[in-house]
């Protein structure tokens, strides 16, 4: 079977207002009342988009977000209403919040390349001396970002936030309220899986005077987990943890010279890369949630994804 990857759409629904075109997400308003989130097969590191699609990581991380959001919605509501095709989430238009609560259970990634630069604050947090990479937090720390429309995002504290207006105080209170609840709920159900959930990122946004968890939850684009299994024996020896993430994807790029500097050049992704990383995102969805990963037909994916959104906007009355 020809193998699609579905990297870019176009289409056209009634009521249609615009469209978002995000690094990985393509979001259709319709008539400022339902948002058509689909997720196509694009991947991105250090926020730049990469050249080639990757077959299924759409349909994964739509799968993986729509349980967690199944799975929270006591904690806190979120725009999810359907999901008509394996790559598309229909939910409430919110007005976005321009932050991304980033928070981390453990000293890995950006904050541990900030550690090992020398730094003991990120984003208004301290850090305490002689923690070792992939150590865990005494608890999880929230170190939000500045939410980029293009480019880079930027670390930013919480007094910053709510000095700039960026967030008022009250609101901000309950994104931080919410976002320990969700990252604890992540960890417990993770932790079902024998994986650690180690650092995450939540969007949120308000429609009616209400917040709403809105965006990916829990996915490996926005997360990521290590294998419980092994993981004390590798911090004592120093060793790298066995992770589910897209930080594989980073380290590929990194060892051919590439971070998303200026002048640097993406390196070629060859079918046989390519292949692996979808490999790879199937992995950590058959691991996170213990059901085994269906493929949906991939022969003519964005006729199907464009039919299926299309019938349930006609059944729903739009």
């Amino acid at each position: 079977m020809n193998t699609q990857a579905v990297v870019k759409t176009n289409f056209n629904f009634p009521r249609q207002k615009n469209v978002y075109v995000g690094k990985v997400r393509d979001v259709y308003n319709i008539d400022d009342n339902l948002m058509v989130m689909i997720v196509t097969d694009r991947i991105s590191a250090f926020d730049v988009v990469l050249p080639e699609g990757i077959p299924y990581k759409g349909q994964v991380l739509n799968q993986i977000a729509s349980l967690f959001l199944d799975a929270t919605a006591d904690i806190v509501p979120n725009w999810k209403i359907a999901t008509p095709d394996p790559m598309v989430t229909v939910g409430h238009y919110c007005e976005p919040f321009k932050v991304e609560m980033v928070i981390r259970g453990y000293l890995t990634g950006h904050a541990w390349r900030e550690y090992k630069a020398g730094k003991r604050t990120l984003c208004g947090v301290s850090l305490p001396e002689g923690m070792k990479e992939n150590e865990k937090f005494s608890k999880p720390i929230i170190t939000p970002t500045t939410k980029a429309l293009i480019g880079h995002d930027e670390d930013i504290s919480r007094e910053e936030i709510i000095a700039t207006g960026l967030v008022s105080e009250n609101d901000y209170a309950c994104l931080e309220d919410y976002t320990y609840k969700l990252f604890e709920r992540g960890s417990e159900m993770a932790s079902k899986k024998g994986l650690i959930l180690v650092d995450t990122k939540y969007e949120f946004g308000k429609k009616n005077g209400t917040i709403y968890l809105i965006d990916e939850i829990h996915t490996p684009d926005s997360s990521r987990y290590f294998y419980a299994t092994g993981y004390e024996e590798n911090l004592k020896n120093n060793l790298s943890q066995r992770q589910l993430s897209k930080e594989f994807v980073r380290e590929w790029l990194m060892e051919k010279g590439f971070q998303g500097k200026e002048g640097q050049q993406v390196p070629l992704m060859d079918k046989a890369f390519v292949n692996s990383v979808s490999e790879r995102y199937i992995e950590l969805f058959e691991s996170i949630t213990g059901e085994k990963f269906l493929k949906s037909d991939a022969s003519n994916v964005t006729e199907r994804v464009y039919q299926n959104i299309t019938r349930f906007l006609k059944e729903t009355g739009f």
